[in-house]
């Protein structure tokens, strides 16, 4: 784990990690957390063995992290909590000295609004600090970000590549 610099991964780190467990076959944890309770067990694990880990956030679980008593007309609560859950990754995985790839649980067709407000926010946190937000699950059949036409994930590859690479995202 030593290899990696703790905190959240991306661009070639995160892409050498994959390369890495690819080369030595080995497994990187995936765990969905629903709130910063389960978030901090997910870290104080992964630091006692070593390990680098995924934290992953369902649109139920980010939900939950904001509070199911949060009005969630617009998916408002399930958007906070995935925010807020990621932000609390991005401020204590480094002190943990765990190395995270945070990601979006697979999210079906209704859920992509979710995962619109996510990158979003991401668009955001990139202006601001220079570095992605999470990494987003594309394997499914998505909306473009244009919310003209459903694609299909070989189709939606290229669209999402377009605003995928410049907030130095990946996707599984």
């Amino acid at each position: 784990m030593k290899k990696y610099k703790p905190g959240v991964l991306f661009g070639e780190e995160l892409l050498a990690l994959y390369k890495d467990a690819l080369e030595n076959q080995f497994a990187l944890p995936a765990v969905n957390t629903i709130g910063t309770n389960s978030i901090n067990a997910v870290l104080e694990t992964a630091a006692k063995v070593n390990s680098p880990v995924i934290i992953q956030f369902s649109n139920g679980g980010a939900q939950f992290i904001a509070g199911k008593g949060m009005p969630n007309d617009n998916l408002q609560a399930n958007i906070a909590g995935g925010i807020s859950g990621a932000l609390h990754v991005h401020n204590v995985a480094k002190y943990y000295g765990v190395p995270v790839v945070l990601h979006t649980d697979h999210a079906a067709k209704k859920w992509l609004p979710w995962v619109s407000g996510l990158i979003d926010a991401g668009e955001q946190f990139f202006k601001e600090k220079n570095n992605p937000f999470s990494v987003h699950t594309c394997s499914t059949c998505l909306k473009s970000r244009s919310k003209k036409t459903l694609q299909p994930p070989w189709s939606f590859s290229n669209a999402c590549s377009r605003w995928v690479w410049p907030l130095k995202l990946s996707w599984a």
